[in-house]
């Protein structure tokens, strides 16, 4: 595998996308603001479409093949992955994102792969878990201040936790950071999930976890790749290079 321009993968979807003189052509899908950040952290990147035989198995087989992942934003996860009934709020399921990115998440765990969720890919990591997701948040906070209007990134504060790795990485102060959420990870459910809260905004919502145990496994509820700050991907590429926690 790339050891001077190690190869990460990165989760997407598998949309019909209008693209004239095609209409509704099946396309896999991935905003190129990830691809762009980890191109100029010095990776190469491999898209990761979900698979409707997605298992364990065919996770391991793909992971093998990559130093470093990232589990890409998009759609709610399913309730039903962490035991929930859907709420009014909730978007359609997507079951072979839901199976595909889970396997990616429990496999690489256990491959001990340095890894970077975004946004939905944090809530996917925390399922793979065992943990559970707040499934709007304005209900629980009491504000629309993550997901403010449709189609559009938000901008608001995250502190992170001094003494985590990712107030190592961006510093304990606050960071004004790009969002688009209506949901995010249950905070007191992440007791037994092996990561610990990393970043979290005034109003009481987790923002980053991380898992103390290796050497980059971070997971962030905004979106760095609609923003300019490259030292999430750096960090990931820098940790892919050194072979993670499997050198």
């Amino acid at each position: 595998m790339g050891v001077d321009r190690p190869v990460i993968g990165v989760s997407c979807y598998v949309e019909d996308v209008d693209r004239a003189p095609w209409v509704a052509q099946r396309s896999a899908v991935l905003p190129h603001g990830y691809v762009d950040h980890l191109e100029r952290a010095g990776a190469l990147v491999v898209v990761l479409p979900p698979r409707p035989d997605a298992d364990d198995d065919l996770a391991a087989a793909v992971l093998a093949r990559l130093d470093g992942l990232v589990i890409a934003g998009g759609a709610d996860v399913e309730a039903a992955r962490y035991g929930a009934p859907p709420q009014i709020t909730s978007q359609d399921p997507r079951p072979d994102r839901d199976a595909w990115e889970l396997a990616l998440a429990r496999v690489s765990k256990v491959a001990r792969m340095p890894v970077l969720g975004i946004c939905r890919g944090m809530q996917v990591m925390a399922v793979a878990g065992g943990a559970a997701l707040e499934q709007h948040l304005p209900d629980v906070v009491g504000n629309d201040e993550h997901c403010p209007a449709p189609g559009v990134y938000a901008h608001h504060l995250v502190t992170p936790v001094s003494g985590t790795r990712l107030a190592g990485i961006l510093g304990d102060g606050p960071l004004d950071v790009p969002t688009y959420h209506h949901q995010a990870v249950r905070p007191s459910s992440l007791e037994g999930t092996g990561y610990r809260a990393a970043a979290w905004h005034d109003d009481g919502t987790l923002e980053a976890m991380e898992d103390p145990a290796s050497l980059f496994r971070v997971a962030v509820q905004w979106h760095p790749e609609a923003g300019a700050d490259p030292r999430l991907f750096d960090e990931l590429v820098a940790s892919a290079r050194q072979g993670g926690d499997r050198g």
